[in-house]
């Protein structure tokens, strides 16, 4: 059984240092690995992610993140990046990483993701090259997302993990007003995390949604923005013989 603990949407700033160490010192108890489902800052500045690294430094378990829309504001998410992997953080973006955790294969594919809106009202290419742009983003991070985890299907990584900040379901985001759904995600990634093959997909950015959901292929997606989750992480177990017989995880609550 893999225990994979949570959390997006920590929003850290200058006056947040050492808010969660308490709980994340406590990992190595509850959790194999800590995923980070992006907005880890609030402005996306180079010193509050100086604030998250120090948070997250030294952590008992691996801990693997996405960065969110908030990371990107100030234009320094390469800073903040450096900063979270100097701290011992695997940052992805349209990667994946490899996980041996006992005597598990276990692999985790992350992408901030982009919006775009979901099946039967979504965006589509076509008119000014800025709508254009706008969707093409969102196609380059749903194909990423795909060939991570396609990647790490072949390298025999028996349980999938996908990780992003934008939300592949709209599922997860009931209780946001309806009109703004296409600003919090994308079928796209919905399609990459089936079609890739994750048992298990997490995202963070919809403050004001809902912890569970489904893509259309079955497979279970957490939305663990700390807004919603109400916790410094959430916890969910992946069952490896779930995952290799094809079956839908069972995830915790």
């Amino acid at each position: 059984m893999i225990r994979v603990a949570a959390v997006g949407d920590i929003h850290l700033g200058p006056d947040s240092q050492g808010l969660l160490r308490p709980a994340f010192d406590t990992l190595a108890d509850c959790a194999d690995v800590l995923l980070l489902a992006g907005d880890l800052t609030r402005h996306g500045t180079a010193e509050e992610g100086e604030v998250v690294a120090r948070e997250l430094a030294g952590l008992p378990v691996p801990a693997v993140a996405v960065l969110g829309n908030h990371d990107y504001h100030s234009g320094q998410e390469a800073q903040v990046t450096a900063a979270l992997t100097d701290a011992g953080v695997t940052v992805l973006e349209g990667e994946g990483t490899r996980l041996a955790i006992a005597g598990t294969k276990v692999g985790i594919a992350g992408t901030k993701g982009f919006g775009g809106g979901f099946a039967g009202r979504s965006a589509g290419e076509f008119g000014e090259p800025e709508m254009k742009a706008f969707v093409q983003y969102t196609r380059r991070s749903a194909a990423s997302l795909r060939r991570a985890l396609a990647e790490l299907t072949e390298s025999d990584c028996t349980v999938r993990i996908a990780l992003t900040h934008f939300s592949p379901v709209p599922d997860t985001l009931a209780g946001e007003p309806l009109e703004i759904y296409p600003f919090l995600g994308s079928y796209l990634l919905a399609e990459a995390v089936d079609e890739g093959g994750a048992d298990l997909a997490v995202h963070g950015h919809a403050h004001m949604g809902t912890e569970h959901g489904m893509t259309p292929g079955g497979v279970r997606v957490r939305n663990v923005a700390q807004p919603v989750i109400n916790r410094a992480f959430a916890i969910y177990h992946l069952a490896e013989a779930d995952a290799l017989a094809g079956q839908i995880p069972r995830p915790g609550p």
